[in-house]
């Protein structure tokens, strides 16, 4: 099987916002999800395994954002890994 093509636009951001949802991250961070949601996979989950919010706000993935202390270091693991070719979920990093 070929190795998929990987890129930054593959990717979306969610931001907090003042309200933080009951389900989902309970500390001001930014997790990651993939755009294209695969229908064997959990499609209400960010990378790190996290649920999304109820009204989630989406923002394009940039390298700068890469760099921002706030990003879930298991979301950011998991988009390392990817990049290195492995399909691991937040639930194995």
């Amino acid at each position: 099987m070929p190795r998929r093509a990987w890129s930054l636009y593959a990717y979306k951001l969610i931001e907090p916002d003042e309200q933080l949802d009951l389900f989902a991250c309970r500390e001001v961070r930014l997790h990651l999800i993939e755009r294209q949601l695969e229908l064997a996979g959990h499609v209400d989950r960010t990378l790190c395994g996290g649920l999304l919010p109820a009204q989630p706000r989406w923002r394009s993935l940039s390298r700068e954002l890469l760099r921002d202390s706030r990003l879930c270091p298991v979301c950011q693991a998991t988009l390392e890994a990817h990049r290195r070719g492995e399909r691991l979920s937040g639930f194995e990093v």
